[in-house]
């Protein structure tokens, strides 16, 4: 307990219920950290900044000047911005030819130009302060394909160049700038497909650890980067419980896995 007392986190992405977000925000909040939540809806934040006594701001990553003001709100309740973590994500799937322009600028505002004004945003004033820790999220299928999903691991991928970008730059300024890389984990943005019997199934043998990961493994492993404990800076730190040494599960042998479990509920 008490590992970040005094520290001020802001934690954007943090706008359902239950998401890595909020499980990080209560995870920091509970080693003694102030916590400003973020995000684009309102009523979860609210709950959650009574929950942990923290605050909140709604915030859309798309845009600077809001980033730009959620630094500043942080800055007027407590004097300072120690951590920044950016939990926002969107998990597309769909067959490369069949990626719309739409999706694709979605995703390209969402995930490589969020994260770009993100970290515009945080680390010089981080620097400015002495120093601190950046923290985003990016995914285990940069390195492990999973088929169907190109964009969104373009756009990660993309996120990740620039985190080790801002790293170099800002690390004489104390600045640790990271990026944590889960694999398939419970959350509730993966809720509806981890539902479908058979799918779990399919990913399970791929982790050498044994089991799929959770948000509170994330949050731990931000929790480190987030103290003076973690001498660590532009790493892409794999917390998926080892399966880059393997890889993602083909798309039949997901088809298969989810067949054979239709097939033994039946009887």
């Amino acid at each position: 307990m008490g590992r970040l007392k005094d520290r001020v986190a802001v934690i954007l992405g943090a706008a359902s219920k239950d998401n890595m977000g909020q499980v990080m925000a209560r995870r920091f909040a509970a080693e003694g950290a102030n916590v400003l939540v973020a995000g684009r809806n309102e009523a979860p934040l609210r709950v959650l900044a009574e929950e942990i006594g923290g605050r909140w701001a709604t915030c859309d990553i798309t845009r600077k000047q809001e980033l730009e003001a959620l630094a500043q709100t942080a800055v007027e309740a407590w004097g300072k911005v120690d951590v920044a973590v950016n939990c926002t994500g969107w998990g597309l799937m769909e067959k490369l030819v069949d990626t719309t322009e739409e999706q694709i600028d979605r995703l390209m505002d969402l995930q490589f130009k969020g994260t770009y004004f993100f970290l515009q945003t945080f680390c010089p004033l981080l620097g400015q302060q002495g120093g601190g820790s950046v923290i985003v999220t990016t995914s285990a299928s940069v390195e492990c394909l999973l088929f169907n999903h190109a964009a969104y691991i373009g756009t990660k991928a993309g996120g990740d160049a620039l985190m080790r970008c801002f790293a170099n730059e800002f690390g004489a300024q104390g600045v640790k700038v990271n990026s944590l890389a889960p694999g398939l984990t419970a959350t509730p943005m993966t809720a509806d497909a981890m539902g479908v019997p058979g799918l779990e199934e399919a990913f399970l043998p791929e982790y050498p650890l044994g089991r799929i990961g959770t948000s509170e493994d994330i949050a731990n492993a931000a929790l480190w980067l987030a103290t003076d404990e973690s001498f660590v800076t532009g790493q892409v730190l794999q917390i998926n419980g080892g399966l880059t040494l393997r890889r993602n599960p083909f798309p039949w042998e997901i088809n298969q896995s989810i067949a054979a479990a239709a097939t033994k509920a039946k009887g």
